[in-house]
């Protein structure tokens, strides 16, 4: 419902919301989760210029092999350097467990090729081209693995890619999906 300039309420048809100070709010939209069981990246594209917000959840996913797991972002074409990010483990017995990457928005460290992982990394933008990230990870119930991280694009992103470190181990359980706003 929409309150009009002289008090009465009709219906909002629109799929946004104009807020007080002129700018306009679209509400939290969801893409189509992917079954990640195969190939070495997932792609979520088009997105929106008006977007401020990403957020990618993690349900039971696993990859073949030891490699880590990273987001990579675009504006036109996918950025694959200028990153800086890292993952840390904590809890259990991977405490000692951390990685960095130039090459991506790190998720997880390496882990064990067994580790379902559960979680969400959020991708916001701080200013301008600018984004961050932050993340929480359960790999099996067993330890929590926390990222962080950020890049400056030339442009306006449009797509996220959450693809495995090493570009060659496949993913092989789970699903993957984003919201954003």
């Amino acid at each position: 419902m929409a309150i009009t300039l002289d008090g009465t309420l009709g219906i909002n048809t629109s799929s946004s919301l104009t807020t007080g100070t002129g700018a306009i709010y679209n509400g939290i939209q969801s893409s189509t989760a992917v079954v990640s069981t195969s190939g070495t990246s997932i792609t979520f594209s088009s997105i929106p210029s008006w977007v401020k917000r990403i957020t990618v959840m993690f349900n039971g996913v696993s990859i073949s092999g030891t490699s880590g797991i990273f987001c990579q972002v675009g504006a036109g074409s996918l950025v694959t350097s200028g990153y800086v990010s890292a993952a840390a483990s904590a809890g259990g017995t991977n405490q000692t467990q951390n990685s960095s990457s130039t090459a991506g928005l790190i998720v997880t460290a390496n882990l064990a090729a067994v580790n379902a992982i559960d979680g969400i990394v959020f991708i916001n933008n701080i200013s301008g081209n600018t984004w961050i990230s932050c993340g929480t990870l359960n790999p099996n119930g067993t330890f929590i693995q926390t990222s962080g991280g950020k890049i400056a694009l030339s442009g306006v992103l449009d797509r996220v890619v959450i693809a495995t470190v090493n570009g060659t181990d496949t993913f092989d359980a789970g699903s993957i999906n984003i919201l954003y706003e």
